[in-house]
């Protein structure tokens, strides 16, 4: 009996060239919330079956609790502290809810996402939303089971290599995009809340009903 392997990219035009190169052509896909991409082959010297999906980004965004909403009643500084929760980036694409559909019963997750810190970020997202449903091996000891492609072009030669120097995800590159996104939140709407309500005090003919302030993200 073969193990069944869900696998993951960034965008779905990857997930789709990405599909056709591992199954020399041969795949076939059906529709959901994200196309899956469907085709049978090896891994770990098993017969198995490779599910291939993607996400569309980031699957989650930051944003303060509701009770921060109101300018009127949340002085900037409270920002600095205030709760952080993270939610579904973009709720009609149902991208948590596919991922935990297609997730159910498989043996082995493989993370097709960007090299870079973002995208390590979402191997963690998309572990989130899968490793639970996974088999319960998987679920148990999710750094035997999920496994992290890296690449740095879309050609044959470098996908079939990434796939055959499978790693791990790191999660310390994935902590610092939180860091980032968390100080980015933090920062910028409360200067953005400041110097809006400080200079539509100052010059009442300002042209403008908000003064954003944005920080780099690097």
């Amino acid at each position: 009996m073969g193990v069944t392997v869900l696998m993951v990219a960034e965008k779905p035009s990857l997930a789709g060239s990405i599909a056709q190169i591992l199954s020399n052509g041969k795949s076939h896909f059906r529709r959901g919330a994200m196309d899956v991409h469907e085709f049978d082959g090896s891994f770990k010297g098993q017969m198995a079956r490779f599910k291939m999906t993607s996400v569309i980004g980031h699957v989650y965004s930051v944003d303060f609790h509701s009770k921060f909403n109101n300018w009127d009643k949340t002085d900037p500084n409270e920002l600095f502290q205030a709760q952080i929760i993270k939610q579904e980036s973009n709720p009609k694409a149902h991208v948590v809810d596919h991922l935990s559909r297609e997730a159910k019963g498989v043996d082995y997750l493989v993370l097709w996402l960007d090299c870079d810190r973002e995208g390590e970020n979402i191997c963690f997202e998309v572990m989130d939303c899968t490793v639970r449903h996974m088999r319960p091996a998987a679920a148990q000891n999710p750094l035997q089971y999920v496994l992290r492609a890296r690449f740095s072009a879309i050609t044959a030669p470098e996908i079939r290599a990434a796939m055959g120097s499978l790693g791990v995800p790191n999660e310390a590159e994935a902590l610092s995009v939180d860091a980032r996104q968390e100080l980015d939140l933090r920062v910028g709407v409360a200067f953005t809340r400041f110097q809006t309500r400080y200079f539509q005090g100052k010059y009442g003919n300002l042209d403008a009903s908000v003064v954003s302030y944005g920080p780099c993200q690097t």
